[in-house]
């Protein structure tokens, strides 16, 4: 006698005999008791659910002999001819491999003939998503009128690839993949009958191996028959390249405690057994994707999902423990990502062993509680604060440069007394790094109010935007008015992003709120050129006195302090001083300054420069 394959041998051939799709089964019973047969139905749903078997019994139950009936004999001539794949009046066609338009106008030359001897005549089209677009027009007229008596039954598992002209003309049922206990029980129920010797949990193995498919697990199920003896999980990994969960709980435990080296020699070992890398990663990310059931779900919802045991559910939570939930999603999504490079690369090891030790370094970085006191520093400044006094030492050049000063202009002593009261100044480096601190406003002239104004500038780019393009017209505690020279940088400081540390600057300078408003220039306002607080004061007064009260002490035969010059006059010698300190870039020649264009100016505010001619 010749041998059947068990998922032949096993074939339902009742509805009831079917396995899972209650919904199906439900609706057929009804169509065929209530005797509302249509003339056309598409069967959907992923590979080995029941969908050709479930079309076999629907045919045999409605040309059986006792039918239309839900319980064919299964002796008559009919059945026995349905059985058997050899019907007269029920064929089956793969559309795989008759999908042109030729094979389409065949079927529909002999729909046309009656039945020989059956109520029915049955066309079971398997694979239909594989006829061609033409092959698929040729049925429609058929399909939406087809003569008396005829029934169509399309299966697909892709039914996204069948037209929609076509699904409108057919009553649809979608078959969902058949569950764990489901696929157990039947296999159990095989494997008595068979006198198969095999463990619960590796018959919990095969039902997850197969993807909700009975097909796949019973075909599984026969190909460990021929092992012998008691069938364990352990068979089943060898046959099936795969790893153990001991060797998972130890591989992942490697990855999760940032381990690579020791990662890797386990890793060695897995391959060297003759495991594939993309089965290696596969294993490793169904690991991960219950370890991350495990963490976020209780132990009752565990076992359901992962059909795991206690043990090795035990196992999971306590490596579960140390970890946030979005570290293991991290891992999983890495082992996704690789996953996808080994199927195309030409060197698998490679990209194996790096994703290994990417997986291992990448654990220890993605903590929450890190990341959180990372957030935390930032948002808080403390580090900019602590950073902010280390370039404030005491300026030795100061003396040094009093004692070459000869000229009749100032007695060389104040220029360091000077220098030690305004310590802070110095402290506030035109280097490319931080923003100089606020000071209070200094004196009521308006350059002197402008430059210091500019100062409070934070921003790099503004201050330098400003310089070139912006005019003051009045700058006081209650009211300040720019004039901006260019209409599309006007609007940067009306509506813009500009406008919000423009504003900062001057709530700052005085510490209140201040009414900023920016406009256009208007015909006769003077031009007032920055005179920044931190620059040498203008010819201090002879008589050395120890707080000077004024910025304008009565000197006559320097340059005169009021703030008629549109630039600051500067002796050779201070500005020499000037450009030691790093203050001379915008400070000594202001006229230098607008002489460049935005990005020039910009640049020698970020990095300190100056202009060589």
């Amino acid at each position: 006698m010749n041998y059947m394959p068990l998922y032949r041998k096993y074939r339902p051939q009742q509805l009831e005999e079917v396995v899972g799709q209650e919904h199906i089964k439900k609706a057929l019973t009804n169509a065929i008791t209530t005797n509302k047969i249509s003339h056309a139905y598409l069967f959907t749903g992923p590979r080995g659910t029941g969908k050709t078997s479930t079309a076999r019994i629907f045919a045999k139950s409605l040309n059986c002999v006792d039918g239309p009936t839900i319980h064919p004999c299964g002796k008559c001539g009919n059945c026995i001819d349905i059985t058997n794949s050899t019907p007269m009046d029920v064929i089956e066609i793969d559309a795989a491999s008759n999908r042109s338009v030729e094979d389409a106008q065949h079927i529909l030359e002999r729909v046309m003939y009656a039945p020989v001897n059956s109520r029915y005549k049955i066309y079971i089209i398997d694979e239909v998503h594989m006829l061609s677009t033409t092959a698929f027009n040729a049925l429609l007229k058929t399909l939406e009128e087809p003569p008396k008596n005829v029934i169509f039954i399309l299966a697909t598992t892709e039914v996204h690839k069948v037209l929609d002209t076509i699904k409108s003309r057919c009553q649809r049922y979608d078959f969902r993949r058949i569950t764990t206990d489901d696929i157990v029980k039947h296999l159990r129920m095989i494997s008595t009958k068979e006198e198969i010797n095999i463990t619960d949990d590796a018959l919990i193995s095969i039902a997850k191996n197969s993807a909700g498919g009975m097909r796949d697990s019973i075909a599984l199920l026969e190909q460990l028959s021929v092992l012998g003896g008691e069938i364990t999980t352990a068979e089943i990994d060898n046959l099936l390249g795969r790893l153990s969960f001991d060797l998972l709980n130890e591989f992942s435990q490697k990855i999760v405690e940032s381990k690579p080296n020791e990662a890797i020699e386990i890793l060695e070992k897995v391959y060297n057994s003759g495991n594939e890398p993309v089965q290696i990663l596969t294993n490793l990310l169904d690991y991960f994707r219950n370890l991350l059931v495990v963490k976020t779900c209780s132990k009752e919802i565990a076992i359901e999902l992962s059909q795991l045991n206690d043990l090795q559910i035990e196992a999971l939570s306590k490596q579960a423990v140390p970890l946030d939930a979005h570290q293991i999603i991290f891992l999983v999504n890495k082992c996704c990502e690789y996953i996808k490079e080994l199927k195309t690369t030409n060197n698998p090891k490679l990209w194996l062993e790096v994703a290994v030790i990417d997986l291992a370094n990448l654990a220890q970085n993605t903590s929450l509680l890190q990341l959180q006191e990372r957030i935390t520093r930032l948002e808080s400044g403390a580090p900019v604060q602590q950073q902010a006094p280390a370039p404030a030492p005491a300026r030795p050049v100061a003396p040094v440069k009093s004692a070459p000063a000869p000229t009749p202009v100032s007695a060389p002593q104040p220029k360091p007394a000077s220098q030690t009261q305004q310590a802070p100044a110095p402290k506030e480096d035109f280097s490319p790094m931080p923003t100089p601190a606020p000071a209070a406003p200094v004196g009521n002239d308006l350059s002197s109010l402008w430059g210091q104004l500019l100062e409070n500038i934070s921003s790099a780019p503004t201050r330098a935007l400003l310089k070139q393009w912006a005019n003051p017209v009045e700058i006081s505690d209650e009211h300040v008015v720019l004039a901006v020279k260019n209409e599309i940088f006007l609007k940067q400081f009306t509506d813009g992003s500009k406008r919000e540390v423009l504003q900062n600057a001057i709530n700052t300078m005085y510490n209140k709120e201040v009414t900023l408003t920016v406009r256009l220039p208007k015909a006769g306002e003077p031009t007032v050129s920055p005179r920044l607080s931190s620059s040498p004061s203008p010819a201090p007064a002879p008589a050395a006195a120890p707080k000077p009260a004024t910025p304008q002490p009565p000197k006559v035969e320097n340059a005169s302090p009021t703030p008629q010059p549109q630039q600051d006059e500067i002796s050779d010698e201070e500005l020499e001083e000037a450009k030691e300190t790093k203050l001379s870039t915008y400070s000594a020649r202001s006229e230098e300054y607008y002489m460049h264009s935005d990005t020039v100016n910009m640049a020698l505010e970020v990095f300190g420069g100056k202009i060589i001619e």
